[in-house]
Parts: structure tokens; sequence; C-alpha cells
């Protein structure tokens, strides 16, 4: 099995992270508080509050954890493709996979990156949900003082399935939303790439760019249960299961809560999978 997926996606999708950790914090903020009245009060809140290293709260763990989660997601679609169409990366540009392959690779990488992304999505929402300052002398401190201790936290309060909590909303929100980030990605690339040849760097960035707002404004309805999800429990439960969260959430919010934070994913989405799509394409030809 090639291994070059892997580490491409792992270093690809750690660059598309660092990038976009800001715009994840401000969104994850806005899906499960009221106190903010949009994106730029969230915003100024966030840095008047806890400075600019509040908007990357919870970064170091994903950072960590990335090698695993991104080279799943590029390591299983590209392989699961081999399977099905015998075709390596470098040989897909003169035979290309029909969509439904795509699709399927999409769906099945998406589907097992959600099971590993669980519960390290569920320490970076809550670390990122902490809007205490920075510690000052006296001041108490905020109640994770970091990703193990978090994690370490969950398990002794919450029991080994706490760490899985929202893990069914990640994975129906990852599996189809995938499988449409990698057909609008490879539909955008043939639609502006000669037969045959590889995309330029300008086609790779702009199809990674809509890929990825296209995927995010599918996943938003999910991402919006899952966030919430993942903070039920943290004082006291509040759903009894994700169609409870959907309905008590549309009860109390209207139905537009399920496309809060939208604009910031959408946001977000373009440069983060641009540049994620550039680094992993061109890794993958330097290798080849």
């Amino acid at each position: 099995m090639p291994v070059e997926e892997f580490v491409a996606g792992w270093i690809s999708g750690a660059l598309g992270l660092v990038l976009g950790h800001p715009f994840d914090t401000v969104k994850v903020r806005l899906q499960t508080q009221t106190t903010y009245r949009g994106i730029v009060d969230c915003m100024v809140k966030i840095y008047r509050h806890e400075s600019l290293l509040g908007f990357f709260k919870g970064m170091s763990f994903p950072i960590a954890s990335i090698a695993v989660v991104n080279s799943v997601l590029f390591g299983v679609y590209s392989n699961t493709l081999l399977v099905l169409t015998a075709t390596s990366h470098q040989e897909r540009r003169a035979q290309p996979p029909s969509y439904t392959h795509i699709f399927l690779a999409g769906c099945t990488g998406g589907f097992l990156q959600a099971y590993c992304l669980a519960p390290f999505d569920l320490i970076k929402v809550r670390l990122q949900n902490q809007t205490e300052p920075r510690a000052q002398p006296g001041s108490p401190p905020p109640r994770y003082q970091g990703p193990v201790h978090c994690a370490a936290s969950i398990f002794r309060e919450e029991g080994p399935r706490g760490l899985f909590r929202g893990a069914w909303a990640l994975t129906l929100r990852d599996t189809p939303t995938v499988g449409i980030y990698f057909i609008t990605y490879e539909g955008l690339c043939r639609q502006y790439t000669p037969e045959g040849q590889n995309p330029s760097s300008a086609t790779v960035l702009v199809a990674g760019g809509f890929a990825g707002i296209a995927s995010w404004v599918a996943a938003t309805p999910l991402d919006v249960i899952k966030s919430r999800m993942q903070m039920d429990g943290l004082r006291r439960r509040v759903y009894q299961g994700m169609l409870d969260c959907m309905v008590s959430s549309v009860r109390q919010e209207g139905l537009g809560v399920f496309f809060r934070g939208v604009t910031i994913n959408s946001a977000r989405a373009f440069p983060v999978n641009a540049v994620t799509f550039l680094s992993y394409e061109y890794l993958l030809r330097w290798w080849g």
C-alpha cells in the first residue's frame, strides 16, 4: 500500500490547520455560545479578553493528531481509489476515475477519519470554549490546564464514552461531505485542465478552495449539532441524544441555528483547503 499519500496528507493537513485554527475557534464559539452578536463581535471579545493567543486555544493537540487524522483521510481516499480503479495517483490524470468511485472513496475516507478524529476534536472544542483570559496571579485557573489534562478530566468525570461525545454527529457530518469535497475538487480540476495533464497551481488553489466551501456548507448543520453535543455534559446533561439536540435547538433558536457559523466556515474553508490541496499535490509530484 503506498505510504506517500499518508505522509503528504499529514504535512498538508498541518499547514491547513495552522492557517485555519483562528477561524475555527470563532466558529465553535458562535455555534455553542449565545453571548456573541456575530463574527466581528466574537473576534473583538476574544482579542480583548484573551489576547491574540485566545484564537489559538486547543491548537497544539490537533497539530499532534493531524498526523493521524489527515493521513487517514487522504491515504484512505487514494488507496480506496487504487482498489476501485487499479490506478495510482499519477495515473489518474490519464485515466480519470468515475465520479461514483471518487464519491465512494471520499465517503470511506470521511468515515474512517471521523472515527479517528472524534476524541481529538472533542478536546479541541472543549479547550476552544474556555473563555478565561491568560492566567494572572491570584486569578482562578481555567477548568482544563491543557489537552492532556482535558482528556484525563473527561475520562475521569464522563468515562471512556465521554471522549466520543458527539462522535455520531461527527461521522454523519464527515462521511457524505468528504465525498462532496473530493468530487468538487476533481470536477473543477478536470474542467480547467487539458486532458492527461496535471492541473496548474492556480487550478489546484481554486478547486481546493471551492471544494472546501462546498463541503463545509453541506456540513454546517451537523457541525452545529456535533459541537453542542461535545459541550453537553461539561456541567450537566442537557440533551438526551443527537435527535433531542436538533429538536431542542430548533425549538429555542429556530431553523437558522443549523447555519450558525456557515459564513466563518466558508471564509476559513477557501484558503485552508486551497493550501492543503496545493501542498498535497506538489508533495506527491515531488516524490513521484
